[in-house]
């Protein structure tokens, strides 16, 4: 069976305009049937939990849904709508994708992913989203394009 390295950015959001949603989605339902590049994890520890935890959801019941459902995208966000004690208020999402655009990963995190990349590290790239999408091109390119 063929695994995924999955490619949707944690820079994108989908229609509650909540970032990194749609990944943790993909990497979640990848996961459940089976198909994810074990490089990477359903729901990691990074902004797949800081994006479960800003919306108070709760991570088991999370990927409980996604498993036994295998909901589309539009599914998936219309179940969160549903949640208990779910969070959705412009000010709670603004300030979640604050945080996800602000995180940058360590030096030696960014110079690895730069390094092997070809790209010199000049400073201009420093956030976790695009170090993150660089790093999993790199994969996807390496297991399926090579």
């Amino acid at each position: 069976m063929a695994t995924f390295v999955p490619l949707i950015s944690s820079g994108v959001a989908g229609p509650l305009g909540v970032l990194h949603l749609p990944r943790l989605w993909q990497k979640a339902s990848l996961e459940a049937c089976g198909k994810l590049d074990a490089r990477y994890p359903g729901a990691g520890k990074g902004y797949d939990q800081m994006t479960i935890d800003a919306l108070g959801l709760k991570r088991a019941d999370v990927l409980a849904y996604i498993k036994k459902n295998r909901p589309t995208y539009p599914q998936f966000e219309a179940w969160i709508k549903k949640q208990q004690g779910v969070k959705l208020d412009a000010k709670t999402i603004e300030k979640h994708n604050a945080s996800v655009r602000g995180y940058n990963h360590d030096a030696a995190t960014r110079q690895g992913i730069l390094a092997a990349n070809g790209i010199k590290d000049d400073g201009t790239v420093l956030d976790a989203v695009r170090l993150n999408d660089l790093d999993s091109w790199l994969e996807f390119h390496e297991a399926e394009l090579k």
